[in-house]
């Protein structure tokens, strides 16, 4: 078990007996369990066969980012009114960072607040969006721009559940894990470099040593005032590009599109803050080694500038980036004219 601020992480809890003894100790009224297309037919079953006995109110969303919005919330808390939802009952996120941000956002807001409990079942949820209080929907193609901070019961990693994920939501995780390394630890981003196939990784050691970079940020700075912006890197530019890419024939995974994130940034990184050219060369090559290409030819450049002005951690009218200054070393609020963010993006197209 991990302590981290109010609530406990618990790591590998095969069976669920401690979430088992949680639910019953907690007694509550009612306990609902929000699932997606995806979770309902490969990880639902898993969850059911642990608790068995205890009676469990399903609510099922489609999967996919595109219906992380508030129509999908209207959807849920509607669920819960229907079924008689109450202040003692208790919402299980059981699904990938969609379910985890948007669930933990309904059950804040249900009737000022009802008791949640996070089931991460993807990589990126579990190194990631699982792990801090940020909850939230995307509203107007600006991700997560309608969210707030608060935190769940408890949250239960299981990597199992990583074997009902197809193969490019497996690599969408592993980008935050890289971006955990790039911005806090370089022998072991040196050290992903030597793996030869990422699916063949020793998950139980790459997820528990990710989280702790995350929990030690986290604890730090619970409500990104200052040193948890790190956490940033890659996402002011990827989370504009994952959200122009739905629109495409060739719409982006959270991972993919923070990859072609970092990368860019890493260019801004050398050009404002002297990353070195040997270290943009080496992120650079091993992300593309990872990740297909996109074109950013598909998206309009202005489109993408404009998404960027909206992002939720800008200040003052100002794009903010967190940067690297070497690998493993960050900088938090570094400014960057569109005319060097056009730059990075053709670097990008240019590699």
């Amino acid at each position: 078990m991990i302590q981290l601020q109010d609530y406990s992480i618990h790591f590998q809890d095969k069976n669920f007996a401690l979430l088992r003894e949680q639910l019953t100790t907690n007694a509550y009224s009612k306990i609902f369990v929000l699932v997606d297309s995806n979770t309902n037919r490969h990880c639902l079953p898993i969850l059911q066969n642990a608790l068995e006995g205890i009676e469990l109110h399903i609510i099922t969303i489609q999967a996919g980012e595109i219906h992380k919005n508030i129509e999908t919330c209207q959807f849920i808390w509607k669920a819960l009114m229907q079924q008689k939802a109450d202040r003692k009952s208790v919402l299980l996120n059981l699904g990938g960072g969609v379910i985890g941000d948007m669930g933990g956002f309904c059950a804040s807001t249900f009737k000022r607040g009802i008791d949640f409990i996070q089931i991460p079942t993807t990589l990126l949820a579990q190194v990631d969006a699982s792990i801090g209080g940020k909850l939230g929907v995307d509203f107007e193609l600006v991700k997560n721009s309608i969210g707030l901070f608060n935190n769940p019961q408890a949250v239960y990693l299981y990597t199992d559940f990583f074997k009902t994920l197809p193969k490019n939501e497996l690599y969408s995780g592993y980008a935050e894990v890289v971006k955990h390394t790039l911005i806090q630890n370089k022998e072991a981003f040196l050290q992903l470099n030597q793996m030869d196939c990422i699916e063949h990784s020793d998950w139980e050691s790459l997820v528990k040593d990710s989280l702790y970079i995350k929990k030690s940020i986290v604890e730090q700075d619970p409500f990104e005032e200052n040193i948890r912006k790190s956490l940033n890197f890659g996402h002011t530019i990827g989370h504009a590009i994952e959200s122009l890419s739905w629109e495409t024939d060739a719409p982006l995974l959270h991972g993919e599109a923070v990859a072609i994130g970092m990368i860019a940034e890493c260019y801004l990184s050398y050009k404002l803050l002297g990353l070195p050219q040997h270290e943009l060369d080496l992120i650079g090559q091993y992300l593309k080694s990872l990740y297909a290409k996109f074109d950013l030819h598909k998206i309009h450049s202005t489109n993408i500038i404009t998404l960027i002005q909206q992002d939720k951690k800008n200040e003052h009218q100002q794009i903010c980036f967190t940067l690297l200054n070497k690998i493993g070393a960050f900088k938090i609020n570094i400014h960057a004219s569109e005319a060097l963010i056009l730059e990075s993006l053709a670097y990008y197209n240019n590699l």
